[in-house]
């Protein structure tokens, strides 16, 4: 129990936890986000979800971590015997996530290879899909091994699990000190470039211009809450285990403050960034800027090659830089996830960190060639849509109401926390997480279910979406009721 590794400074913790928290998703779906859902006048409802559910929630996941010091399920099972399980269900949903990320990161260094020379050529989308993915003709099918898929992949978990080899201290928080600082001044440096570039204030305009009519809109506020809850790393087992490392006395809700503010900075930086890129991509074409936003993959590997293309120096460099800040903004993220099943497995089976580290972190790079066959792509988006919309949403709405209505705990956590931290949480702490935060979670919920009952997800088959969607989230709940009926940590290692 004391045994138990820390990290070696404040900043250490606070990088990692910030390295998880800015991932892909910051780059490629904050900024379409907030353009759809009214602009400038974004920000409130996005401001309002970061105050009422998105530092409330980290205080609360950095508390339990810190409290019961234990993985996500071991300090859920301490703080009330009926949780357990809904840790290892956030445990088994990083899992899940952590066999598709390091593709994505795969490809993002392949890309950063083939910016040197723009081998991309002119026709990125089918550069993409046929060149480099190979993609199959219909979903489900796996189609073989793509080579140019599956090299840098092995190159990314060597690296992940190497930095996990190496421990807490040695490791993740030397890997953080050095993939942040090195991710903010590459992405640093895109934005001041792209700020100079032609049509670039248009492209500004576009996403700052305020639509206030989309104030009134329940759907943007729930988008808020959404970009929020997934780009802040909670209910992901994530936190929980992070904080579990803090030495005794620490500053938990300034440290809650930091997390959230940054990436929320980094989010800014990201939308900044890549419209003033989509603006001078529309300047280029003669086009509104609304005809060139995409998010996600798209805007990622087919628009910022195509942008990369027409920039009028540098391109190559620029090229590299784009990738190469996808690439740390990634392994930062995948390498806090593998932390929370490395975590889980040596607690709960009782065997050494570089056995759990082998088994843990060696199965997900087993499983993760599923995404690099030529069919990976589809069985991507649909396990990445299933497992984020009813694995992680469904499982923080779990945690949050076990914490707060059954367990009863918002008190206790509220005077642990308070003990040692400069900045008071009170009665609006546990209204945000009593009241607001499962309410709007389980709107969310209800929303996601009818939505995709009544039309399938990215106009795939039933049967595909049945295997490789409602499976894939459904199963990592039952996952995660499976392991806690295995009785054995928490009353051998319990206080």
């Amino acid at each position: 129990m004391e045994n138990r590794p820390q990290w070696g400074t404040r900043a250490g913790f606070i990088l990692a936890a910030v390295g998880s928290a800015v991932g892909l998703g910051n780059i490629w779906r904050f900024p379409a986000t907030a353009y759809e859902n009214g602009g400038g006048a974004f920000f409130i409802p996005y401001l309002f979800a970061l105050l009422t559910a998105g530092i409330p929630l980290l205080v609360m996941e950095f508390t339990i971590g810190h409290k019961y010091r234990g993985s996500a399920p071991m300090s859920l099972g301490r703080m009330s015997k009926g949780s357990e399980w809904i840790g290892w269900w956030q445990v088994a949903i990083s899992f899940v996530i952590s066999t598709y990320y390091a593709v994505i990161i795969a490809w993002a260094m392949s890309y950063s290879v083939f910016s040197f020379n723009l081998s991309w050529g002119k026709d990125t989308e089918g550069f993409l899909f046929g060149n480099y993915l190979k993609l199959a003709e219909t979903p489900g099918q796996f189609g073989g091994l793509v080579p140019g898929v599956l090299i840098p992949l092995v190159i990314v978990w060597v690296v992940a699990l190497g930095v996990l080899f190496a421990g807490v201290k040695k490791g993740i928080e030397v890997a953080n000190k050095i993939f942040i600082p090195a991710l903010v001044i590459l992405f640093g440096i895109i934005v001041i470039r792209a700020l100079t570039l032609e049509g670039a204030a248009a492209g500004l305009d576009a996403f700052f211009k305020p639509d206030w009519s989309k104030i009134a809109d329940g759907k943007v506020w729930v988008a808020a809450y959404g970009q929020i809850f997934f780009s802040l790393s909670i209910a992901f087992a994530i936190m929980i285990t992070y904080s579990s490392y803090l030495p005794k006395k620490s500053d938990i809700t300034n440290n809650a403050f930091i997390t959230g503010f940054s990436n929320s900075a980094f989010e800014l930086l990201a939308g900044i960034g890549v419209f003033s890129a989509l603006g001078f991509m529309a300047a280029q074409q003669g086009v509104p800027v609304s005809e060139v936003v995409s998010a996600g993959v798209g805007l990622a590997f087919v628009v910022f090659p195509q942008i990369i293309n027409q920039f009028p120096a540098f391109n190559e460099l620029f090229g590299f830089l784009f990738f190469g800040s996808l690439v740390l903004a990634g392994l930062s993220s995948l390498i806090s996830i593998v932390e929370t099943f490395v975590a889980g497995v040596q607690e709960k089976f009782k065997v050494s960190r570089t056995k759990a580290v082998a088994y843990g972190g060696g199965l997900s790079a087993l499983v993760s060639l599923i995404f690099a066959t030529k069919g990976g792509l589809y069985f991507l988006d649909s396990a990445d849509y299933f497992i984020n919309q009813f694995g992680v949403a469904l499982a923080g709405l779990f945690e949050v109401i076990a914490v707060a209505w059954f367990a009863k705990e918002l008190k206790n956590l509220q005077s642990h926390a308070n003990s040692m931290s400069d900045i008071q949480v009170g009665t609006w702490w546990r209204v945000c997480l009593g009241f607001i935060t499962p309410v709007v979670l389980g709107y969310m919920m209800f929303d996601n279910l009818r939505n995709n009952l009544t039309a399938p997800y990215g106009d795939y088959p039933l049967g595909f979406l049945f295997n490789w969607g409602w499976t894939v989230a459904i199963g990592a709940m039952l996952v995660g009721v499976l392991f806690s009926m295995k009785r054995k940590s928490i009353k051998e290692v319990s206080q």
